[in-house]
């Protein structure tokens, strides 16, 4: 598995295809990037490269809970020096949900690395402000609080990252559960200043003032709702909304493998956007 020194973890990334325009793909909530390598091979086949990379605290690279920023700005200011260090900029920019929100905002802290922006199953509303900082901070903070950090090692998600890479337990169980509680606490109040909608955390000004090409697929569950898609292509100028022939569900959340029989076909509608870009005519 590829690894690179990225600021002060050993990041682990992959990168699909050996010719044509960059393009980093960002997947959801705190997963890895395994789900997305059917994708990237689809996409990488019509002469990309696709970068897939686990951000920190994320699937095998290192665990480190520590940082002034919120935990989305720690990553976007990652993903640049990935990217440097790769010789990949400026490049497309991408991902669903989470990785969404992250595109944008690394559009807004590194604007001059951004050719255009992919952007898939927009995150909003009111049901997923309610949901998310339980999923992502609290039952975390609660079972440190609990249990210290064996307690935190023993959850779902820190047992995947843990299995990852082997070594992340170790990091976490020098911890002081107090010094963690501490810095989830922080990001828990970051993540809680943003606005809950259209865009969960993107200010609309942010969203108004994007100016590279950019290509909005809504979701279609009730923290993806599509009127969040929709109301973010409204605010990003001269961006394109694409939909695919879905229905929004019923459903706290889909997981982006329900999308698998539309990866084709998002794999051409991304390329096209993308040689268009490369070709000055998106408008």
């Amino acid at each position: 598995m590829p690894f690179l020194p990225i600021r002060d973890v050993q990041m682990h990334y992959r990168v699909f295809g050996e010719t044509g325009p960059w393009l980093a793909l960002i997947t959801g909530g705190r997963r890895g990037f395994n789900e997305f390598i059917a994708f990237a091979e689809k996409i990488a086949a019509k002469g990309f490269r696709v970068l897939l990379h686990d951000r920190r605290n994320t699937g095998a690279t290192d665990v480190l809970i520590a940082g002034a920023d919120g935990e989305e700005e720690i990553w976007a200011d990652d993903l640049a020096v990935l990217l440097d260090k790769l010789q990949a900029t400026p490049a497309f920019i991408g991902g669903t949900s989470s990785g969404a929100r992250l595109s944008m905002l690394f559009n807004q802290r590194h604007p001059a690395s951004v050719k255009g922006l992919l952007l898939m199953r927009i995150t909003g509303g009111d049901f997923a402000a309610g949901r998310l900082p339980e999923m992502y901070y609290q039952q975390f903070i609660r079972a440190a609080e609990q249990g210290g950090m064996q307690a935190v090692c023993e959850t779902e998600q820190y047992r995947e990252r843990i299995q990852a890479n082997p070594a992340n337990q170790a990091r976490l169980m020098a911890m002081d559960p107090a010094e963690y509680i501490r810095v989830m606490t922080h990001w828990l109040s970051i993540f809680l200043k943003g606005p809950r909608k259209p865009v969960l955390g993107m200010e609309d000004d942010v969203m108004r003032a994007i100016r590279v090409p950019t290509i909005v697929v809504p979701g279609n569950d009730k923290t993806h709702a599509s009127v969040n898609g929709h109301a973010a292509h409204a605010l990003i100028p001269n961006s394109i909304l694409y939909e695919l022939p879905i229905q929004d569900q019923d459903v706290p959340l889909l997981p982006f493998s329900d999308w698998a029989p539309h990866e084709a076909t998002l794999a051409t509608v991304f390329a096209d956007f993308m040689n268009n870009v490369k070709r000055g005519a998106h408008a």
